[in-house]
């Protein structure tokens, strides 16, 4: 990691979505920088500074995150809790990017206070297209606050 400001970190385990989601970003032209954590634990230390990432600022944190709930190591709703309790992360955009349509999950997320659920598309075509979405949205039309 360089110590240039991390636009998007995707939290994601399923390789084949990480590869399209990543191709999909850069060839929009929506992110410079994008961050992957395969597991929660990993995305937890990257957010943090910890572990491996002990290194890194949490000034240079993501400017947003597309979150999987099935994750191994820390389920994903455990890192949205994290996230959003600490004072520190709790203003980053958190965009859920999952497979599960289960309310429960996504009263859950809201309540721990994800800023979008998106269930993902199983036809490429819309994959594609609320990839660009997400990106074009939360990279360029979303106003955050001045830190």
């Amino acid at each position: 990691m360089t110590d240039s400001a991390v636009e998007i970190l995707l939290i994601e385990d399923n390789p084949c979505d990480v590869e399209l989601t990543l191709h999909l970003l850069k060839s929009s032209h929506l992110t410079n920088h994008i961050e992957v954590a395969r597991d929660g634990a990993q995305a937890l230390d990257f957010i943090f500074c910890t572990g491996s990432y002990a290194h890194c600022s949490i000034d240079n944190g993501p400017r947003v995150i597309l979150l999987d709930l099935k994750l191994p190591k820390v389920d994903g709703l455990e890192v949205l809790q994290k996230i959003k309790s600490d004072p520190r992360t709790r203003m980053i955009p958190v965009v859920v990017l999952t497979s599960s349509r289960e309310e429960r999950d996504i009263v859950e997320s809201y309540q721990l206070g994800v800023n979008s659920y998106i269930v993902k598309p199983v036809n490429f075509e819309q994959f594609t297209e609320a990839v660009r979405q997400i990106g074009l949205y939360w990279r360029l039309l979303n106003q955050p606050p001045v830190s």
